[in-house]
């Protein structure tokens, strides 16, 4: 019973901590630095759910339903966003999914190998989710459009939109994301798997 409450408690707080991951396009000043950041926090929040479920249940398609529970915790939680006015469109991209099918993979296929699962899990879900998560980018309306239709009042101050400026903070924020991501998902899947062991 405290495993699966456990299970339940850390898919909500992920979904806590990844609410704002499609609300980088508000920072249009610095969107692809917060792109970057938003892409590790939900690369960590997946994997450590997911390994931890994963490895307690043994069953490799555990670590998908993980990431399911997670976006529709989210579709959820954007929807009542939604309801005070804000934009929905920004997270109803289902990105954890491929990533944690990648995780389920390699664990069948290294014959449940904790070992293989942290590090070649890790790295793949490091180095693909900042890539699927440029879906929401690619299917979202345009950020300004999106930003200024909405009235001002309904944005807390560090959501106001700004006209973005010459140039941005890095070059490839998808790079920087997956190569960042690959090494502390490694981490956090060896956490997911420790959680096991009390």
């Amino acid at each position: 019973c405290t495993h699966y409450l456990f299970i339940v408690v850390v898919a909500v707080n992920s979904t806590l901590l990844t609410i704002n991951a499609g609300d980088y396009i508000f920072y249009t000043d610095w969107a692809w630095t917060s792109y970057t950041v938003f892409s590790i926090s939900q690369t960590l929040m997946l994997i450590v759910g997911a390994t931890y479920y994963l490895t307690f249940t043994g069953v490799p398609g555990t670590a998908t339903y993980y990431a399911l529970i997670m976006t529709v915790y989210t579709w959820i939680a954007k929807g009542a966003w939604f309801a005070l006015g804000y934009p929905y469109d920004f997270i109803v991209t289902p990105v954890w999914l491929p990533s944690a099918m990648l995780l389920g993979l390699v664990y069948w296929a290294t014959k449940k190998n904790k070992h293989s699962l942290i590090l070649f899990g890790g790295v793949l879900v490091g180095m693909s989710l900042p890539l699927f998560n440029m879906v929401n980018l690619i299917t979202v309306a345009d950020p300004l459009e999106t930003a200024f239709k909405y009235p001002r009042p309904t944005l807390p101050p560090y959501m106001t939109p700004i006209e973005p400026q010459v140039g941005k903070f890095y070059n490839s924020p998808v790079a920087l994301g997956a190569g960042a991501g690959a090494v502390l998902a490694c981490t956090f899947a060896a956490l997911g798997c420790k959680l096991n062991t009390w």
